[in-house]
């Protein structure tokens, strides 16, 4: 990932890297990223967010779900799912597009124009009608009131297309020789026009009438500018009612109060290339303009730099993502470009988590929430000293040393003791080595240590398969030493089990005893065992099933008795318990409403997660059960919305009134005739 700082603000591309080919297997890839250092560093926030050759046009939908994108060669729609971050489906066109405009929230309703003066709509199924119009087109709006489609182009009419009529209608007469773009006003439905000899027409679709001109031309020339020739509108973007930005093709962008003739602000790119979109951003009052070399981010109201970006290919088009800092770009290059500036907090945490520099400057501690809150740092959170990630926070190590040691002052003393006495032990286990029982999981140690001692005793033990002693191997050698992997005996669970291990121990003891008594006869004739004939065997097996049977029946009862025990001590401590009431101080300004919202949601925040599922089986939405083989089953019920209620209440009387109105038709059933019986 490229991290690039301008103004001291970051601006993290999250595209940078290398493309692979996508003709290149799967094991190809795998084996390209371990070899190469930048591929694996790459960031693919979205799924094969590239075309095969150049992307023209980008743009999100209103929703925020998806991307669309059209670019070229062959010429082609694709269509990414911001939720999934990969590609949902692609279509192929017939000629390239000049733009398209999204009509429905997501991308059920498509409009493209084509470089061949074709108009075609696209549905959610796919392409569905094509249409042409007389004079080659450069852009197009939708009025949404009328539904009509407004083209400019190659010409001084504006074509309007009507979808509720499916017919053309009357076009706009302007004076200009030609048009280049336009744009409607979302407020009151003000439609205007750029044209080629740098003038704005404002016409109303009311009237069909022209209700302003506006000279560009003459206001962009300053005395700072350099202008050779006649500038020409290339962008026009309104905000607002009274808010329109006007973009040249002489590099310059004109801000404008609809109330005035004279431009509000002047701002010039110094590159004299041609604007190619202007998007406005609402938090930081921004306005960002593009040419096909440079995004410039500036103040509306001061026309200060804020920060500007410089991609390594030429900018065909610039699409903001609404309500965050994400921006994309169209390049005259195969890979999309997706850059973020940090408005938000979860893309800044990724943003920064994912620099590498950083990561080696400082080291990040995860923390558990409930341990934030335990340690009295509520007041942090939200701040860059603690920073949100899946159920707790990420802080620095240091800050994490000195809340410890402000909560638990001797936390240092223990450390010291316990690195003491770790030093101390290892020192021991350089000198003669003692058979001890580690201090951990005693039970299980001794246990293991005489099943070894009777493996070597046993005559069997060539024939056996020689397995690796946990208590010598590595990979157990934490279970004896930390006290988190402590066997509780006294919970539920191993009460249950602890009958059924130790039949199956002696089972297995059994075995081997078995084993060496055939060993030992194995020169004699083949013959039943002496000690005890097969029937007996069997008998004694089904006594040791009853045994354990009434050994795990037993447990049971024990383990009800103490739960209801349990019960009553609880029921005595709630009785002596003596409530009294609490007062609580309003703050000034603040009027009181009631307890009941946001003292229930102030206690459901501060209980574990142990406790709210609780409360859930009590409510009845959540419900644990117990299964047969000894895991455990949940089950979660829905709770259903006023307006499913409200739905399935109507379809009820509905039902009711349709079976109320229906007729019988018992009157219609035919009377048996006599018939001849058939010989």
């Amino acid at each position: 990932m490229q991290v690039s700082s301008l103004n001291e603000v970051k601006i993290y591309s999250l595209s940078c890297g290398k493309s692979l080919p996508e003709w290149l297997s799967d094991r190809k890839k795998r084996a390209l990223q371990k070899k190469d250092v930048d591929v694996r560093r790459r960031i693919e926030l979205i799924q094969d967010f590239e075309m095969p050759t150049v992307c023209t046009t980008i743009k999100v939908s209103k929703d925020g779900q998806y991307i669309l994108a059209t670019g070229t060669y062959k010429p082609r729609v694709r269509c990414y799912d911001t939720y999934q971050l990969s590609l949902k489906f692609e279509r192929c066109l017939d000629s390239e597009v000049v733009t398209f405009e999204i009509l429905s929230d997501d991308y059920s309703k498509i409009v493209f124009l084509h470089d061949d003066r074709y108009i075609e709509f696209h549905s959610q199924q796919g392409f569905y009608y094509k249409t042409r119009i007389p004079k080659f087109g450069r852009d197009f709006s939708y009025h949404y009131p009328s539904c009509d489609l407004y083209f400019v182009g190659a010409s001084s009419e504006v074509y309007r297309l009507n979808l509720e009529q499916g017919r053309y209608l009357n076009p706009l007469q302007t004076e200009a020789a030609e048009n280049n773009v336009c744009d409607i006003n979302s407020v009151h439905g003000l439609f205007a026009t750029g044209t080629v000899e740098g003038r704005v027409e404002c016409w109303d679709p009311r009237t069909r009438n022209r209700v302003g001109l506006l000279d560009c031309a003459l206001s962009s020339v300053t005395a700072d500018s350099e202008i050779n020739s006649l500038p020409t509108i290339s962008a026009l973007k309104f905000n607002g009612a009274l808010t329109m930005a006007v973009g040249t093709s002489t590099g310059q962008v004109l801000l404008y109060d609809l109330r005035s003739d004279k431009p509000l602000l002047v701002k010039d790119h110094q590159y004299g290339l041609p604007i190619k979109s202007v998007h406005f951003q609402e938090s930081l009052d921004l306005i960002l303009s593009a040419d096909s070399r440079i995004i410039k981010m500036w103040n509306k109201h001061s026309g200060k730099i804020f920060t500007s970006l410089e991609p390594e290919h030429d900018i065909n088009d610039v699409c903001l993502y609404p309500n965050s800092g994400m921006l994309l770009t169209a390049n005259e290059t195969p890979k999309m470009g997706i850059y973020y500036i940090p408005f938000q907090l979860y893309n800044s945490d990724l943003a920064e988590s994912s620099d590498l520099k950083k990561q080696n400057k400082t080291v990040q501690r995860p923390l558990p929430g409930d341990c934030a809150c335990g340690n009295r740092l509520t007041h942090l959170i939200g701040s860059p000293f603690l920073r949100a990630y899946m159920h707790g926070f990420f802080m620095d190590i240091r800050l994490y040393h000195k809340v410890k040691l402000m909560v638990n002052p001797f936390a240092y003393e223990e450390y010291r003791k316990d690195k003491i006495r770790q030093k101390i032990e290892e020192t021991r286990a350089q000198r003669v080595q003692l058979k001890k029982l580690p201090k951990v999981n005693k039970e299980l140690a001794l246990k293991l240590i005489e099943e070894e001692e009777e493996k070597q005793k046993s005559v069997w033990k060539k024939k056996v398969k020689s397995l690796p002693n946990i208590l010598t191997d590595d990979r157990f050698k934490v279970m004896f030493e930390n006290p988190d992997f402590q066997v509780d005996e006294e919970s539920e669970e191993f009460r249950l089990l602890n009958p059924l291990v130790s039949k199956i121990s002696e089972k297995r003891k059994k075995k081997l005893r078995l084993l060496e008594q055939q060993e030992l006869h194995e020169q004699e004739e083949e013959e039943e065992p002496e000690g005890k004939p097969s029937d007996a065997e069997s008998s004694e097996s089904s006594d040791d099933e009853k045994d354990w049977v009434e050994e795990v029946r037993k447990q049971h009862r024990l383990l009800h008795r103490e739960e209801k025990m349990k019960q009553q001590e609880r029921i005595k401590e709630d009785q002596q318990t003596v409530l009294k009431p609490q007062f609580y101080e309003i703050k000034a300004g603040e009027e009181f409403r009631s307890f009941k919202d946001s003292a229930t949601k102030q206690k459901l925040m501060n209980k574990t997660l142990e406790d709210r599922l609780k409360l859930e089986t009590k409510n009845g939405t959540l419900k644990v059960s117990d299964t047969t083989v000894g895991s455990k089953q949940l089950t979660f019920t829905l709770k259903r919305s006023e307006q499913q209620k409200k739905q399935q209440e109507a379809e009820k009387l509905h039902r009711q009134e349709r079976k109320n109105l229906r007729r019988s038709a018992s009157h219609l059933k035919s009377r048996h005739k006599r018939r001849w019986p058939f010989h």
